[in-house]
């Protein structure tokens, strides 16, 4: 068998490894990363924000779009590795629970569904966390405010606005969110809220919550709601939701309608036209009227910076208001 690499990425035979040259993600001793078997070095290369497997063939992510990599797993061998890196999170997925989440250390996310709910063969989804935290500066060198200046959001950060970060999945939201938070003044406390703990930050005084799953007798379970109302009794200077995506987004609009600037979150939306809509929607599964949840949204949050990504990378395309047009919610372009 060949000896194993130098450059801190667990070996597996057979396997294609990440540049030498590269950053990589590593653990202590590589046995964090050896759990991903065949995946490894893929999980290991700094570049590669997903990773996933679609009836044995794997694909790649690293940040231009899902390519081939030149992996292949045996159906038998695809199903093993779900079974192994579910249990590695904690839990168990088998006929019976044929689709599961969960999170390994750092932040690393799996979801896992077998046949026959996969019609294609087990289906493994892995979404990774960056190695470290990029700046505002570092992501103005990418590109990321070539639409929308960085003196802009500068400000917002600066002037402590309740800003909601926008865009489809992949397109950067927790990035800018991370590099935004970053730029906070040192001496105030930022208190998140995460259904799987992703955020990034460069900062002194930092809380993060994150969600937790029932476990299988149906207990033990702690929401989002649960987590934003405990997030307030934590003085938080800034209150962040890392993502909103059901009946929680009541909870962080009260708290920013009460006081607490500086605050923010994510939103899933294709377009900036689309922030409205996405919101109403959100807001009936918590039981608001479009009329309540406009007022709430209108008041609450100060500015929404629209994030997009192409096949040259991701930018914020767009910075919007929230506004009121006969009891409807709208968005102003500014």
């Amino acid at each position: 068998m060949p000896a194993p690499p130098t450059t801190g990425i667990p070996f597996v035979a057979g396997a294609t490894r990440a540049p030498a040259d590269g950053p990589v993600r590593t653990a202590a001793d590589g046995a964090a990363l050896r759990e991903f078997g065949e995946l490894a070095p893929l999980v290991a290369e700094a570049a590669v924000t997903d990773v996933f497997v679609t009836g044995g063939e794997v694909w790649v992510d690293r940040g231009r779009g899902a390519a081939r990599a030149g992996v292949r797993l045996e159906p038998e061998r695809a199903r093993a590795l779900a079974v192994a890196l579910v249990a590695a999170g904690g839990r168990h997925v088998d006929e019976a629970t044929p689709c599961v989440d969960v999170r390994l250390h750092d932040g690393i996310r799996v979801h896992a569904v077998l046949p026959p709910i996969a019609v294609s063969g087990t289906q493994l989804s892995i979404r990774l966390p960056r190695v470290r935290a990029l700046s505002l500066d570092e992501l103005d060198r990418t590109g990321m405010f070539a639409v929308v200046p960085l003196p802009l959001v500068r400000a917002l950060v600066a002037r402590r606005a309740n800003v909601l970060v926008t865009g489809a999945a992949g397109s950067g939201k927790t990035t800018l969110l991370g590099a935004m938070l970053s730029a906070a003044a040192a001496t105030e406390r930022i208190v998140t809220i995460e259904d799987v703990a992703e955020l990034r930050i460069r900062h002194p005084h930092v809380v993060a919550l994150e969600a937790r799953q029932a476990n299988a007798e149906g207990a033990g379970a702690v929401g989002l709601e649960q987590l934003v109302r405990e997030a307030l009794r934590m003085r938080p200077d800034r209150l962040v939701l890392g993502e909103c995506r059901g009946a929680e987004v009541r909870e962080l609009l009260a708290a920013l309608n009460t006081g607490h600037d500086g605050g923010a979150g994510t939103l899933h939306a294709n377009s900036l036209d689309d922030v409205p809509a996405r919101l109403e929607a959100l807001g009936a599964l918590a039981g608001l009227t479009p009329a309540a949840l406009a007022r709430q949204a209108v008041s609450a949050l100060d500015a929404v910076l629209h994030v997009e990504r192409d096949g040259d990378g991701r930018r914020v395309a767009a910075v919007g208001e929230l506004a009121l047009d006969d009891d409807r919610l709208v968005v102003r372009r500014r």
